[in-house]
């Protein structure tokens, strides 16, 4: 299986893309491509002692601030950047998989526009893993698109019920749809047809919705897959990611106030490690893009080598789960009129 990573995407590119690299293919038995401006990515293996990765040359890149659509609009940025050389070499078949802790819209517009979506998916989707429960709960989506129609919500649902199951271990994942209470009625005219189409599969026994979540039942365990629209999505992973520091941080304080404190802190430091361990970004490694022909992988923008190194593999599970087969053979299932 290859890897291939946008080694100059993020924010501490590429010294910490390609540490995460190395450690990637030094432990997780995959042959990685990593894509950027050949001499400073060269000049960090040097540093890592490592002379088994290529390094395929791409002399832009796609700045956080630069507009997404720049990737298939800016003749340099589409032909030269790292990112879109990287896409470009999935989409021909030189890789199994794409990596890439760069601009999150740019990244989505290149993997539309490039690698493309699977044939009857109207939209993508990103869908990031939070703590909850035994497995985490998906949310699905986060940012790709702010604005829906019922039938894109719908169809996130299957594909989040696919990832839930081959990925999270969920035997029959419990599908939530975002909403401000749980009454059925709740919510405007997207929530309430999307209620009803959701519910609709459900009685044909195509997936488990279990009806609408609240803001305060997301994190409950009672649910595997959280469908939102991307706006209303971003809001909660981005209020979801504050409130984890801001709890972190006070509980820091807390510990090392005073003597007291500080050896209660010894006595409970195992289990504050695995708590912190569970909310750490690092851990999860990245964002499936779901929708698209072919696996495609974003890190956090402030990426550091473990954290690329637990996306490398999560890009390897998804890319052996074989999802994207499953959305293929049930699309038929999230049609609603014509496509």
């Amino acid at each position: 299986m290859k890897i291939i990573i946008d080694a100059m995407g993020g924010d501490n590119a590429p010294e910490e893309i390609v540490k995460g690299a190395v450690k990637a293919k030094r432990e997780l038995g995959v042959d990685i491509v990593l894509v950027g401006r050949k001499e400073d990515v060269e000049a960090c293996l040097k540093n890592e002692s490592c002379s088994d990765i290529p390094v395929v040359d791409a002399r832009e890149v796609v700045a956080m601030d630069d507009n997404p659509v720049c990737i298939v609009r800016d003749k340099k940025k589409k032909s030269e950047s790292s990112m879109a050389v990287a896409l470009n070499m999935l989409k021909d078949g030189e890789g199994d998989a794409v990596v890439s802790a760069g601009s999150t819209g740019a990244l989505v517009t290149g993997a539309t526009f490039i690698v493309q979506r699977i044939k009857g998916i109207r939209r993508p989707a990103l869908s990031p893993v939070l703590p909850a429960g035994e497995h985490g709960v998906m949310l699905i989506d986060c940012g790709a698109n702010d604005t829906c129609t019922a039938e894109y919500l719908l169809q996130f649902a299957y594909m989040g019920s696919f990832y839930a199951k081959k990925m999270m271990g969920c035997e029959n994942p419990r599908i939530g749809l975002l909403n401000i209470g749980t009454e059925d009625t709740k919510g405007g005219e997207l929530r309430q047809e999307t209620f009803a189409l959701l519910k609709k599969a459900h009685e044909e026994g195509k997936i488990n919705f279990v009806g609408n979540a609240e803001g305060t039942g997301v994190f409950s365990g009672n649910y595997d897959v959280i469908v939102s629209d991307g706006f209303t999505g971003n809001v909660l992973l981005k209020t979801t990611e504050g409130v984890i520091k801001y709890i972190m941080t006070q509980l820091k304080g807390v510990f090392f106030k005073n003597v007291k404190n500080k050896l209660a802190a010894a006595v409970l430091k195992k289990d504050l490690g695995i708590m912190k361990k569970s909310m750490d970004v690092n851990e999860v490694g990245g964002t499936a893009l779901l929708g698209i022909s072919k696996p495609v992988i974003k890190a956090h923008g402030s990426s550091n080598a473990a954290c690329i190194f637990a996306a490398v593999r999560q890009a390897k599970a998804f890319v052996e789960c074989n999802i994207i087969k499953d959305i293929e053979e049930n699309i038929d299932n999230m049609k609603v009129g014509k496509i």
